[in-house]
């Protein structure tokens, strides 16, 4: 598991989280709902780790909406800080972009 995914985690669990207004906009334009999305966070699966990003260490996640489907989550930590955890955005994935499964892009 990721580094980066790990420390996220934990302040998930201790309530240490923003949610960036573009986390909100996404939710809004995608039909989301903010519980769904932290609600099935420490249930998620990192799909890529992005430890070096310039604005802080991140990772798109993939989790389950309440009907079953996928969504993606970049969530991050700000560059220099221990925390919040960063609820970047989330949004739903593309089938066209991604294989069946939705855990590996296509070529």
């Amino acid at each position: 598991m990721s580094e980066t995914w790990n420390r996220i985690l934990e302040l998930l669990r201790k309530g240490e989280v923003r949610i960036s207004d573009h986390g909100y906009e996404e939710l809004a334009a995608d039909g989301i709902a903010v519980r769904e999305v932290m609600a099935g966070a420490l249930n998620a699966e990192v799909l890529e780790d992005y430890p070096s990003y310039p604005k802080g260490p991140s990772v798109l996640t993939i989790q389950e909406d309440k009907e079953g489907n996928p969504i993606y989550v970049v969530w991050g930590i700000p560059r220099g800080f221990p925390a919040p955890a960063v609820f970047v955005t989330a949004y739903r994935p593309d089938p066209k972009r991604w294989g069946r499964d939705f855990r590996r892009r296509r070529g």
